[in-house]
């Protein structure tokens, strides 16, 4: 049986491949963390591969580098997770790429993800409210389970918040819009009628929501009407 590494060795890794370059790479895309190595996140993943421990991917979290919570996303165990632990790590939150993972590669996987949903859309904080509609996506894009009634209901949200200025919350809301309609035709047509109602808010915020995801939802459906023509 081979024995899993510790903490301290896949931190010796992580800064071995640290990269200042990577760091300033990084910043430019907005990812201005704490504690950051610049490692590339196929690295990360790579050093991570095989590697399945959920009190490992606490340990790794607990460090406060910003690389080894990237690889605690993917070290942890959904079914392991609780719902205190998403809490505790989604105020930690500081970049996009971090909210991002944690949301799409480990919690949309855990029983607890439309409860957190729910409850972190009406938290102000500008990552705990991306990561609900974050989780939205990853849901819409991994799910085989959830039922269409399921995603029609997180419409309400995406309608609520659509008017939020900030960057990476209106990122967000549009990124879960577009995701639900991508996940089959009842939704799409489902997702085009939200988009609609954005539009007609008059904001201008919901207004770039709904633009950018109507362009996509036409894109899609001329793609399967030519499935020759290039997106």
């Amino acid at each position: 049986m081979t024995q899993l590494p510790n903490v301290s060795t896949l931190i010796s890794e992580l800064v071995a491949h640290s990269n200042p370059e990577g760091i300033a790479g990084q910043q430019r895309y907005g990812i201005k963390g704490r504690n950051m190595l610049g490692v590339s996140i196929y690295d990360i993943r790579r050093i991570a591969k095989g590697i399945h421990d959920h009190e490992l991917a606490l340990e790794l979290w607990a460090t406060e580098i910003h690389d080894a919570r990237l690889m605690a996303c993917f070290v942890d165990i959904p079914e392991n997770v609780t719902r205190p632990q998403m809490n505790d790590w989604a105020k930690d939150f500081d970049t996009w790429d971090l909210c991002d993972q944690a949301t799409t590669s480990l919690f949309d996987q855990t029983p607890h993800a439309i409860p957190a949903i729910f409850a972190w859309a009406p938290r102000e904080e500008e990552f705990v409210r991306r990561a609900a509609f974050a989780m939205i996506a990853g849901l819409a894009w991994h799910s085989r389970t959830m039922k269409d009634s399921e995603f029609t209901a997180f419409f309400d949200l995406i309608r609520q918040y659509s008017t939020d200025p900030r960057n990476y919350v209106k990122k967000g809301v549009n990124w879960a819009l577009r995701n639900i309609g991508k996940r089959n035709d009842y939704l799409l047509e489902a997702s085009e009628r939200c988009a609609q109602d954005l539009l007609e808010t008059g904001d201008r915020t919901a207004r770039w929501i709904a633009k950018d995801a109507l362009r996509e939802f036409e894109v899609r459906k001329l793609k399967k009407i030519n499935p020759k023509s290039k997106e």
